[in-house]
């Protein structure tokens, strides 16, 4: 199933984003631009593992109402929400309401 897959996909770079967002340590011996660039580095990296966190919340949350009955459709208008969108978005809602 497609949506498991992607689970897996983001397991992985979770932990791949945990890694590089980890402390950097005062005493390394690296110069000041290149501290600076780590710092850059750990932002943009927690800025990722934030977005992956919340889409792996959203995959779950879809895995969990696949089987419902009302799965595929807006939680905000019940209108039918394309596939296409809940493979990319899941846990979406429909477009008009996301306007």
């Amino acid at each position: 199933m497609y949506l498991e897959k992607e689970k897996s996909k983001l397991i992985l770079r979770l932990d791949e984003l945990k890694e590089l967002t980890k402390p950097i340590a005062p005493d390394d011996a690296i110069g000041r631009v290149s501290r600076m660039d780590a710092i850059v580095n750990k932002s943009i990296n927690q800025e990722a593992l934030r977005k992956s966190n919340d889409k792996l919340n959203k995959i779950n949350i879809s895995l969990e109402r696949i089987n419902d009955d009302d799965f595929g459709t807006c939680i905000q208008c019940s209108s039918p929400i394309p596939m296409q969108r809940l493979l990319l978005m899941p846990g979406s809602i429909c477009i008009v309401c996301a306007r």
